[in-house]
């Protein structure tokens, strides 16, 4: 089986290195088009978007000073402010494309540039994997939709891209051999940093990640009556998928961890990274389609119900609800016409009604993603 799997990952690598990347920006998690769209939407005062946008402006988020450090300790408060400043960059970046006010771009540039002097990560743990994938993705997402914002000068963009390599890079490269969500969230900052560098080496890199882990996380019967391989598993994957009690379409690697609460950011981050490949021409949400539709639709029945319909010796799903659902419903079903009920009633009974708008990585989505129509890219498969 190990051969099998080294054998399937050369040839991934030699799919990916087989195409040139053009970067489009702004190209991260949304799209120019999808942006104006929203931003026309936020104008004429339709919802949810303007109910959205309107939330946003009274968050503390959109008046957030920077709290730049030099270093980051991820055991310690620094993970909370660099989170913060993380999310307030992109929560004005939004409101300065959705508003055209130039305060909101102002603020958004102040924060990112005063990021750029990170040197790097001091925990010496995972942890700094996970954090530099929470906080990179969503720095990235800010500094791609700042980039065409023309107060931002080439210099101090250049000194952005620059820190990305010098204090991320590192700590993203190397994939975490812990649960499968921090490889994940790693992989959604590595090709949003990858787009904001025009560095087509890391997004590709980037790729060839999300294909391995989705094929490890995601479980389908189709696989075998066991999961796919990966590092960190030690060769004990019922331990590693905390003992399942029925195998089934849908279940992921932390289902049974703690029944719903890190798979949402797990699947969160995964469709974000496909989304970014998405934007640059790159269609890697076909080959998952069973494994992340299967996924979507198991765990909205299961936090629908309030059962995790037997997979779990812990019958009760997470109260936790993070506004990560409306990308991946958006692609499966607006743009490719699949069926996802459990989704879209998710989405419209929970998510949009109490679930947190701003959660590490996870931000935004009924804002950015929300009942957006067709509006291109992704030409060929990964």
């Amino acid at each position: 089986m190990w051969l099998l799997v080294y054998c399937c990952i050369v040839v991934a690598t030699s799919m990916t290195s087989a195409f040139a990347i053009n970067f489009i920006h702004p190209g991260a998690l949304s799209s120019k088009a999808e942006l104006d769209f929203v931003r026309g939407k936020v104008q004429s005062g339709e919802n949810p978007w303007r109910d959205e946008f309107d939330r946003m402006t009274k968050s503390d988020y959109a008046i957030r000073t920077p709290h730049a450090l030099n270093y980051i300790n991820s055991k310690c408060n620094d993970a909370v402010v660099s989170r913060d400043d993380a999310i307030a960059a992109y929560t004005d970046a939004l409101l300065w494309y959705f508003s055209g006010n130039d305060s909101y771009a102002r603020t958004s540039i102040r924060i990112l540039n005063s990021w750029a002097n990170l040197k790097g990560f001091t925990a010496g743990s995972d942890q700094d994997c996970l954090q530099a994938g929470w906080i990179g993705s969503t720095f990235a997402q800010a500094a791609e939709i700042m980039r065409i914002y023309p107060g931002w000068s080439a210099e101090e963009i250049s000194k952005l891209q620059q820190m990305f390599r010098l204090a991320f890079y590192p700590k993203l490269n190397k994939s975490s051999s812990w649960n499968g969500n921090v490889d994940l969230t790693q992989i959604d900052a590595m090709m949003s940093i990858a787009v904001f560098n025009d560095d087509e080496s890391e997004f590709k890199k980037g790729l060839e990640r999300l294909k391995t882990r989705s094929s490890a996380y995601f479980y389908l019967r189709s696989d075998g009556i066991c999961p796919h391989p990966i590092e960190g598993d030690r060769g004990d994957w019922q331990k590693f998928w905390s003992y399942p009690l029925k195998w089934v379409d849908g279940l992921t690697q932390e289902t049974c961890r703690d029944n719903g609460h890190h798979t949402q950011f797990a699947l969160g981050s995964a469709l974000h990274a496909s989304e970014v490949a998405w934007h640059q021409g790159v269609d890697v949400y076909s080959e998952n389609q069973k494994r992340y539709t299967s996924s979507m639709e198991l765990l909205a029945y299961q936090l629908l119900s309030g059962s995790m319909q037997g997979v779990s010796l812990n019958d009760v799903p997470s109260q936790d609800r993070y506004d990560t659902w409306e990308v991946g419903y958006n692609h499966y079903h607006n743009r490719m016409g699949v069926d996802l009920p459990k989704t879209r009633q998710l989405i419209l009974e929970q998510i949009r009604p109490r679930a947190s708008r701003a959660d590490w990585n996870l931000d935004y989505e009924t804002l950015t993603h929300a009942d957006l129509p067709f509006l291109g890219t992704a030409t060929k498969k990964e």
